[in-house]
Formats: C-alpha cells, structure tokens, sequence
C-alpha cells in the first residue's frame, strides 16, 4: 500500500517526520511541485492545509474543495488527497502522525475518519492564522529536547480545539454531528445519533471482515433497527448502506492510489471471488473498477486483474 512516508523515495512520501516531535511543516507548493506526486496519494497521516495564495482546487476522498485564502482542509490518515494542479495555489502544511497526539486529550476533533473543511473568516480565520504560524516558527526554531517536543505538541492540541469549535458546512457530508463523549473518548450511544457514530467506528474496524448489518448490531449490543433508524435519523440512509458506501469508499481509495491488482482489492475488502467484487463495485459506484482506475485523472496506469 502506497503511503506519505512510508518507503523512502516513493512519490507519495512527505520528508521524514523530526523524530522528536512527529510534527512537520511544509508549503503545497514545495510537495507537489514533483509532477510524479500529481496523482492521487493514500496519506498514513494527519494533514492540515491552510491555504494562503491564490485559487484552485483540493480533492479529498473524491470530493473536489474550492479552494482560496483562508480554505482549510484536514486530511486524516487513509483517506486519498489529490491536488488540484493549479500552480498559483499555495498553503502551509501540518503534518502530524496518529501517534503524535495520542496521549493528549483532544478527543472533541471529531472522528477520525472524516474530512474536514472549513472557509475562515473574521476572528476565527485569524486565530487560526496565528496558531498555524506559530507552530511553522517554532518547528524550525526547535530541533530537539523534551521541552520543545512539549511545546509543539501541545500548540497543536489548542489548533486543533480551536478547529472543534469551528461550525461545520452542512453540506460537508463529514457535517453529522459527533455525539458526547465518555471518559474514555468513546461515543455515547444513548441516543440515536450517537449510535450512529458507535456503528461507524465498528464499520471502520471490521468493514474489511464483514458487510452484515446483523453483525454489528450484535457486536454494538443492539437490534438491526435500532440501526437501522439512527442511521436514517442521521444521514437518511439504511444501515446496510452506511456499511456499503465505506467499501466501496475504500475500494475507490486501493484502486486510485494503489498498484493492487483488482481481484487483491477485492480481497482485502472481503470478496474472494472477482466477479462478485466487480457486481459490488459497479452497483455502488456505477462503473466498474477497471474503468473507474482507467478514469483517474493524472495517475501513473496500474497492474490490472
């Protein structure tokens, strides 16, 4: 699986993290001035992108976000970012590894497989400038010791609140509020919409091993309508499709930006047989795999099969 980071030298790779810190800044620029990273990258790590020059044009997980100064943009990990090729955009970017953060209580971000994408202004596009800013200093200014990695580590934390307190586009389709927390991070599931975030940190999970509703329902305690309704009260759609739409959505994601045979996406997404993987897709995405990987704008052709 292709990944920022992960091999040395690979296209997709971001420049190795301060070991320290965990914590990189970088422009858009700077990265994607590579024409071999044009394409569409499965990113292992967390990205903000703070746009500061020009206009254009940020893909996340195949939606396309109209970009302009004071455009922000959160990539999580394994989600698929594609730029937008225009050369007068630029932004700041944070990079960060899920590891980075993990002992510190940020919890009200939201969950962690949705994109983020807001359009500050006013107060809030300033507060953010300044907190983004700041941390760029102080990552060239520190390059080691236990107070600096504190010290980045926790300016991060209070972006990234700052972040949770932004008000969501309802069209974002990531928009669905996130229910209370535990203690211990978890959602509450004593309502329905914190059911519906109980089901998708399940889905994401265990999407790869099972597609069954009543699978879920037994591993969250529940029934199949329960599911059912707070999934419908939630985005208006079943449960099954929920658990449908994030194969496919992964499907999508191993197909642009991986070199995996079709029959081995298949595969890790719980389809032995070809065919009934290539049912699955068509009907969720309504092309089949080998023509939506042919369709792919800027990517270098893959091992088909």
């Amino acid at each position: 699986m292709v990944r920022f980071g992960q091999l040395p030298g690979d296209p997709g790779a971001v420049p190795a993290q301060p070991g320290w810190a965990g914590i990189r800044t970088l422009t858009l620029r700077d990265y994607f001035v590579d024409p071999s990273r044009q394409g569409p990258l499965l990113v292992d790590r967390h990205l903000l992108i703070l746009v500061t020059v020009g206009h254009g044009t940020q893909e996340i997980d195949f939606r396309t976000y109209p970009c302009r100064p004071g455009s922000l943009l959160w990539v999580r990990p394994g989600q698929v970012v594609q730029h937008g090729g225009q050369g007068g955009l630029d932004a700041v970017l944070v990079c960060w590894t899920p590891q980075t953060m993990r002992d510190l209580d940020v919890s009200p971000i939201g969950p962690p497989f949705a994109a983020g994408f807001w359009q500050l202004a006013g107060e809030d596009e300033d507060a953010v400038i300044n907190e983004v800013s700041q941390l760029v200093v102080d990552c060239q200014r520190h390059r080691g010791g236990a107070l600096a990695t504190d010290l980045l580590r926790h300016q991060l934390a209070v972006l990234l609140l700052r972040l949770a307190l932004l008000p969501r586009d309802p069209a974002d389709p990531a928009a669905v509020p996130a229910p209370p927390h535990t203690r211990n991070g978890g959602p509450d599931g004593t309502d329905p919409t914190g059911t519906f975030w109980r089901l998708r940190h399940e889905v994401e999970r265990s999407y790869g091993q099972t597609r069954r509703v009543e699978d879920y329902a037994g591993r969250l305690d529940c029934s199949v309508r329960t599911l059912t309704r707070a999934c419908l009260a939630a985005t208006g759609r079943s449960a099954k499709q929920v658990i449908d739409e994030r194969v496919a959505l992964e499907a999508r994601r191993l197909l642009a930006a991986t070199d995996l045979s079709v029959a081995e996406v298949g595969r890790r997404l719980g389809f032995p047989e070809p065919t009934n993987f290539g049912r699955f897709f068509q009907r969720e995405v309504g092309r089949s795999p080998g023509a939506f990987r042919a369709g792919l704008p800027g990517r270098i052709p893959a091992v088909q099969g």
